[in-house]
């Protein structure tokens, strides 16, 4: 491809770029320009900054902390670039291939052209000049050893940006099927939460080791590096280690071994890192080109040979009855609960907060028993129950935004709504008892909280479920919106509705306010000398349950009403796909 070739594709996709700004809104146009211009202007400050850090600042740095500063701006970026793969978790090309191959013009140069465009986001503009203009200024403020340090950074972004491409380019393979895109997502999405959290626990891993570790401060030297300068400080060898084998962290080792007067971690690290994005680069040229020509490779699956069933006579899970609940919201709640369990977005909600309520109890292990009075302990329960809803809210608070078509059966069906509302909060009552029960018995069997205290929180559980429920009933009506699928996105919604949603969810706490109630009553009748705190938070807590499931029972004969009267604009509302 000539020069003038490429001039003429270039042209053609910023004409189509300008094209949909246009398309979008004169505003919208003005926004995103602005928006380019401020983060250009960001990455032009990021780098002066950075630049005036490190030659001002940082001459006396020490080299162990240098290797520090350098792996926090590292995992940093990292933190952030994953953000941005997440939320365009498809690879989103310049310039489209598929469209070239009849031209005579070489796809190697678009592609390089693609890869070098989709890396053009704002955390891109904002990290990439800052890492250089500190690592600029560590040249000046220390040795000329340091003008090693750009290419560091270079290679790192270039070793980033090339396998975070491939990896793009191999999600477009698999995610040619709609439903594993789901699926895929939920994946990629929970298996970020799960790394992002990783450093926190290696961080308290550490600080308990270093607390409560026999011998902690007497370790060996062959267990432990000194490190220079640094007041007798010591560094864990897994740390060094470390260092020398996860290529993200050769930055921050080349930069120690620099600030030392040893160039070779440096140069081994540079050459390291542009050879695997080289190889990710040309393994993402591959797979491209395999796609675009339709050889990507699939397997066949052979057909078995269908076996024989013998129907016996049992009762259907349909055909079962709950004790006091009409047969009605029990199907209703099967049918919801397992739309839910089948939905990729709920699965990725439930996998976050389950991941919270593992990190929370994790916590809770490696601080092991405090020296809390037993007054006191019904608190930490009650504060367990309230945090297994901070994952649910969403859900709670739009019932049918997860329906989309489905919610025509809901029109359409001759079921009281009453009814229908009750079997959208009982099938999210077995995973709030799971979660809540999880959160509970970690708490019981570590910070020794009482059967009376364990048992009272579980009613407070039912109680502040019921509470969420009425209150989910009421707004999930008045303000639903769409959910996009696939993801926990919502799609474009009126200012006014997202003020509303926006005042929902930051009422939470109020909401909760009267679940710590029992405990505020033990508290007070144990510091009269009255009778002790975890009687107390029992018997306010069954007197809570009852009179919640009252007022719950109650609501819902006029909240079915209300969704009667409102359910016209709830189905245009939830089946209309604005992207």
């Amino acid at each position: 491809m000539d020069t003038s070739q490429l001039r003429t594709i270039l042209w053609l996709r910023w004409r189509l770029t300008r094209n949909q700004w246009r398309r979008s809104g004169q505003l919208n146009a003005v926004i995103m320009m602005l928006i380019a211009a401020a983060a250009f202007v960001i990455g032009a400050a990021g780098a002066i900054v950075g630049l005036l850090i490190g030659a001002l600042l940082m001459k006396n740095t020490t080299p162990w902390a240098l290797l520090g500063i350098w792996d926090a701006i590292v995992i940093a970026f990292l933190f952030f670039w994953m953000i941005g793969i997440i939320s365009e978790i498809q690879r989103s090309e310049t310039i489209d291939i598929s469209k070239l191959l009849h031209l005579p013009v070489s796809l190697r140069e678009i592609f390089f052209v693609n890869y070098i465009a989709s890396h053009f986001t704002l955390c891109f503009i904002v990290f990439v000049p800052s890492m250089l203009g500190l690592a600029l200024g560590l040249a000046i403020s220390k040795s000329g050893l340091m003008l090693l340090m750009p290419f560091l950074v270079a290679g790192f972004i270039f070793m980033i940006s090339a396998w975070t491409y491939c990896l793009r380019g191999w999600l477009v393979t698999l995610m040619a099927n709609k439903r594993r895109r789901r699926a895929i997502i939920a994946g990629v999405t929970f298996t970020f939460i799960l790394l992002s959290q990783l450093p926190n626990l290696l961080g308290n891993i550490l600080h308990d080791h270093k607390r409560h570790g026999p011998g902690a401060t007497q370790s060996a030297p062959s267990e432990q590096t000194e490190t220079p300068n640094s007041g007798g400080q010591v560094v864990p060898r897994v740390i060094v280690e470390a260092h020398k084998y996860v290529p993200f962290l050769w930055v921050g080792n080349g930069a120690r071994a620099l600030a030392e007067g040893s160039v070779w971690p440096a140069i081994l690290g540079s050459a390291g890192m542009f050879i695997l994005g080289a190889l990710g680069l040309s393994r993402a040229y591959r797979s491209t080109v395999r796609f675009y020509l339709g050889q990507t490779t699939r397997k066949r699956s052979t057909p078995r040979a269908k076996e024989a069933k013998v129907s016996r006579a049992q009762i259907s899970f349909l055909e079962k009855q709950l004790p006091g609940i009409p047969d009605e919201s029990a199907a209703m709640a099967l049918a919801f609960f397992r739309s839910l369990m089948r939905a990729p977005e709920v699965k990725m909600m439930l996998g976050t907060n389950f991941m919270m309520l593992l990190f929370f109890g994790f916590m809770i292990l490696m601080r092991r028993r405090a020296g809390i009075s037993d007054d006191f302990r019904p608190f930490i329960a009650t504060g367990a129950v309230v945090l297994t809803f901070f994952g649910l809210t969403r859900l709670m608070l739009n019932q049918f935004g997860h329906d989309r078509e489905g919610f025509r059966a809901l029109v359409l069906s001759p079921v009281l709504r009453k009814h229908i509302l009750l079997g959208k909060n009982l099938a999210l009552l077995p995973i709030t008892v799971c979660l809540g029960a999880i959160l509970l018995l970690l708490i019981k069997f570590v910070i020794g909280v009482t059967v009376a205290v364990t048992f009272a929180a579980f009613l407070q559980l039912i109680a502040a479920f019921l509470l969420l429920s009425m209150a989910g009933n009421l707004i999930s009506t008045l303000v639903p919106y769409r959910v996009a699928p696939g993801s926990m996105k919502p799609t474009k919604i009126p200012a006014m509705t997202a003020l509303l949603l926006f005042l929902s969810h930051m009422l939470f706490p109020v909401a909760m306010g009267p679940i710590f109630l029992p405990a505020i009553a033990g508290l007070l009748f144990a510091k009269a000398g009255l009778m002790s705190a975890g009687a107390v938070n029992l018997l306010f807590s069954i007197v809570m349950l009852a009179t919640t499931a009252f007022f719950y029972r109650l609501s819902l004969p006029g909240l079915g009403n209300l969704l009667q009267r409102h359910e016209k604009r709830i189905l245009e509302v939830v089946t209309r796909e604005i992207e």
